[in-house]
């Protein structure tokens, strides 16, 4: 892309580790904001970094995993001891030019090592610090581990789940965790709006647990204001309009949404059973949800006379449908490649790296991409632009400071 990115010239310092926080960062790398990942320094050559290197099954090297790749694109690495006198100097001379100090550290942790902006506004007053906690910094949940799938089940996600007579399910991927990062990087983004404005910083906060809370949404006002509880409904069906659930074709599941009213006729006319139009049964939106069951009944045997491509044929672009693809399909499917999500960069260890663009459009394009660095890559670069020279990044070297 030629056009310049919306965040170059923006510094983004981020102490950050596994999936959230840096899901979020790697969003403002994309968008071309300068992301340093500072990550702890390996002893003796081994174990260092964030945590996310050391994820399994599938390796590009020993110790530096294809899943870090999933949140670290387009960003420099480099490796400080944040809990050594002289990381801690490295840091504040960094800070002195940077926007953005992010963690997602535990909630007890940043006061403590001094990345809030209490520590830091002394050395730079327009700094936003950025915390994505488990369960946030102010509260006696502060010092607790949490996880993407300990927020699920408190929050209420595995609880709507699944079938009504199955065990509760959480989230096929860590959704929370992406949840969380992406909010973290829209308070930041509004926090930089302002300080470029006024001059001043400030703490900006989100944690796992609010983050998952706030995307129950509207089955939260229901509850809150009128005591109803969603449940789950059979094949993952919207909870009050119907039919929009999965149905069995003869060679597998879609998904179906005649959701607003004015796509049932349009359905039922296209599928060829326009007698169900005006069934009194089913010729109001209230009277299909009183009779899901029936209704139900009724599609599973059309849509079962013919596969799903048939279906997906006749009705595309004029009712909502969509397979339901396994994993491999769905990012085997040609679309992907038409819309431009799928994209390649080069790896040291794998020169045609597989990847996915960023859902981010500007102007009509996707946002260029570059491999997550490897660990430490990004040293004597980082250093060198605060005045460090070869022999002094030798000596930090040799402490284990970087």
């Amino acid at each position: 892309m030629s056009t310049k990115l919306p965040l170059e010239g923006f510094r983004v310092l981020s102490a950050e580790q596994y999936g959230a926080g840096p899901y979020g960062t790697m969003y403002l790398a994309q968008l071309g904001a300068d992301v340093i990942k500072i990550e702890p320094p390996s002893k003796n050559g081994k174990g260092g970094g964030d945590t996310a290197r050391h994820v399994g099954p599938h390796w590009l090297r020993e110790e530096e995993s294809l899943y870090f790749q999933s949140f670290n694109l387009n960003k420099r690495s480099l490796t400080l001891d944040l809990r050594s006198t002289e990381g801690m100097e490295i840091l504040h001379k960094l800070i002195k030019n940077s926007h953005v100090m992010a963690n997602n550290l535990r909630g007890d942790v940043p006061a403590k090592i001094g990345l809030d902006y209490d520590s830091l506004k002394s050395i730079n007053p327009a700094i936003v610090c950025a915390h994505c906690s488990a369960y946030g910094r102010d509260n006696a949940r502060a010092k607790w581990p949490g996880f993407d799938y300990l927020m699920q089940a408190e929050a209420g996600f595995c609880a709507l789940t699944g079938e009504p007579d199955g065990p509760p399910v959480r989230f096929g991927l860590s959704m929370v965790d992406f949840m969380s990062g992406t909010q973290m990087a829209v308070g930041l983004l509004a926090a930089l709006l302002d300080a470029q404005r006024s001059g001043k910083g400030c703490d900006v906060d989100v944690d796992l647990l609010s983050a998952a809370v706030h995307q129950t949404s509207y089955p939260a006002l229901w509850y809150m204001n009128e005591g109803d509880v969603t449940p789950r409904v059979k094949r993952g069906a919207h909870p009050s309009a119907t039919p929009s659930q999965m149905f069995k074709a003869a060679d597998g599941w879609m998904f179906v949404m005649a959701q607003l009213p004015k796509f049932w006729p349009i359905l039922a006319e296209t599928i060829g059973h326009g007698e169900l139009i005006n069934d009194p049964r089913f010729d109001t939106p209230a009277n299909r949800l009183k009779n899901r069951d029936v209704l139900s009944g009724i599609l599973d045997d059309i849509f079962g006379t013919h596969k799903v491509a048939h279906w997906q044929g006749l009705l595309e672009g004029n009712v909502p449908i969509a397979p339901v693809y396994s994993l491999d399909q769905a990012l085997d499917n040609p679309w992907l490649e038409t819309i431009g999500m799928r994209d390649t960069v080069s790896h040291p260890d794998n020169p045609e790296m597989n990847i996915l663009s960023s859902p981010i459009k500007l102007n009509g394009k996707r946002l260029p991409n570059k491999a997550g660095p490897l660990l430490g890559a990004d040293n004597d670069a980082v250093l060198g632009e605060i005045g460090y020279d070869a022999d002094a990044i030798h000596a930090l070297r040799s402490k284990g400071v970087i």
